[in-house]
């Protein structure tokens, strides 16, 4: 079996993590060993920063979030993949050690960089606009368009952010509302 080769650190939970993704990508993981990353693997990844990417790709959850959160903090330039809930199921645990080949390699193709988001003039007043925030079915809405983005689960707060990263606009989300409509 030929492996999709990553020139990359990719970031993920757990050894069953890299046992299944070693599989069929052929990359350097880093795993954090729990939400609680070490000081030491922060150390190692900030530095190895300087000369490859860091991809981030932590489980749908929680501590996903967490781990995520840490090392934004700490590192720059971080890339993020996500991957969706309802992707990562199986035998009632969620993780990526529970996704799909296919899911895992189609995020890694939707890789959104933390970057500064100087650039975009969306704001969260526009959000409220496009239904995004605030109306019944906010959340739901911002599910679908979060998955049209690949840009994971987020609430308001976080898909401006990550939005605003990937420099959408106004009129982008709004076709894109449109679509799956």
């Amino acid at each position: 079996m030929i492996k999709t080769k990553i020139n990359a650190i990719i970031v993920v939970e757990g050894v069953t993590d890299v046992a299944f993704l070693t599989s069929f990508i052929d990359a350097e993981f880093v795993s954090t060993n729990g939400s609680d990353v070490p000081l030491q693997t922060i150390s190692y990844l900030e530095m190895q920063s300087k000369t490859k990417p860091i991809i981030v790709l932590t489980d749908p959850d929680t501590p996903g979030q967490r781990i995520r959160a840490k090392l934004d903090e700490n590192i720059k330039n971080l890339r993020h993949c996500f991957i969706a809930k309802k992707d990562a199921v199986k035998n009632g645990k969620v993780g990526v050690a529970e996704t799909d080949k296919t899911v895992i390699l189609k995020a890694l193709e939707h890789q959104l960089e933390n970057k500064p988001y100087s650039e975009s003039l969306l704001r969260e007043i526009d959000l409220y606009s496009l239904g995004l925030s605030g109306a019944p079915k906010s959340q739901e809405l911002r599910m679908k368009i979060a998955d049209h983005f690949h840009i994971g689960f987020v609430n308001g707060k976080q898909f401006l952010k990550r939005a605003k990263s990937l420099n959408l606009s106004y009129q982008i989300i709004e076709e894109a509302i449109r679509e799956i409509h």
